[in-house]
């Protein structure tokens, strides 16, 4: 049986549970364990801090683990990233009080900078010989220029919210991160079997985000200008329609263009144009 390692709390183990969920992986979240097993899959789940999984995946406890790549960065155990979830997204920027006028890196140099990632840090700090002190603090690295302990802070953002709201903006985006699924590699021929299964599921349901199902009605003479404004996976479907010079089109969109398309559609002859959502999409 395979053993999952996740975090034991916060957005990332909400997503990730909502991730086993979609690929058919249940577990019962309602009477939280240490160690559940799933009811519909062999594998079992191990909660965890989000900066214990690295290691715990390293030394085996643990086959597998989801965890920010922030946190395999910076942990530096040799463990393998065998998926890139889509989800999780933030980065590891440097952030300097907003009254500071900032002209590049060299800026830092002489500087203390307060961080949570100090070995991600020292490999930037490095790379741009830059000579900064590190002050290392485990929690709210925001408030450290206001209280007085560091010139700058190195620490994770998503929306900027709370940069802003401590007087601080953002200068470098260093680290980009989002959740990954990450191995050691020792797994028996079954084991090996349900992973394969397992990734198949993943990408399935990756391959259907930001995806939509469109169908309309099409006059015959306008399919050739429609297959140049849907090219589909491999080639839109057309059915013939019991009115004469009709057919019905079929086809797979990335939502972000789903309107121009639309509208380029309508502009050939397209009605009845319905848009649903793709659940999976099985290669």
């Amino acid at each position: 049986m395979l053993r999952l390692a996740l975090q034991s709390k916060g957005r990332l183990n909400e997503e990730s549970l909502a991730l086993l969920s979609e690929i058919g992986i249940k577990i019962d979240d309602s009477k939280r364990k240490f160690l559940t097993k799933s009811s519909s899959f062999p594998i079992e789940v191990l909660y965890l801090r989000d900066d214990d999984i690295p290691q715990v995946v390293f030394a085996g406890t643990s086959q597998l683990g989801i965890v920010g790549l922030n946190e395999v960065e910076e942990k530096g155990f040799k463990v393998k990233v065998i998926s890139k979830l889509g989800f999780g997204g933030c980065r590891i920027s440097l952030a300097i009080p907003k009254g500071e006028e900032y002209d590049g890196p060299q800026w830092f140099n002489g500087k203390t900078i307060a961080t949570s990632y100090p070995n991600i840090l020292k490999k930037y700090l490095k790379k741009n010989n830059i000579s900064a002190r590190i002050e290392v603090i485990t929690g709210s690295v925001e408030i450290a220029p206001a209280a007085g302990i560091s010139d700058a802070i190195f620490d994770i953002v998503s929306s900027g919210g709370t940069l802003v709201s401590n007087g601080l903006k953002e200068v470098e985006r260093v680290f980009e991160s989002e959740a990954v699924l990450i191995g050691n590699g020792n797994f028996s021929p079954e084991e090996k079997e349900n992973l394969d299964e397992m990734l198949f599921r993943i990408e399935s349901v990756k391959a259907s985000r930001g995806k939509q199902y469109i169908l309309m009605n099409l006059p015959q003479k306008s399919i050739d200008k429609a297959l140049e404004i849907l090219p589909s996976m491999r080639s839109p479907t057309v059915l013939p329609l019991a009115a004469s010079g009709w057919c019905s089109l079929h086809s797979v969109v990335d939502k972000k263009d789903l309107w121009e398309k639309i509208k380029a559609l309508k502009a050939i002859g397209a009605e009845g144009i319905l848009v649903l959502g793709v659940d999976k999409i099985i290669a």
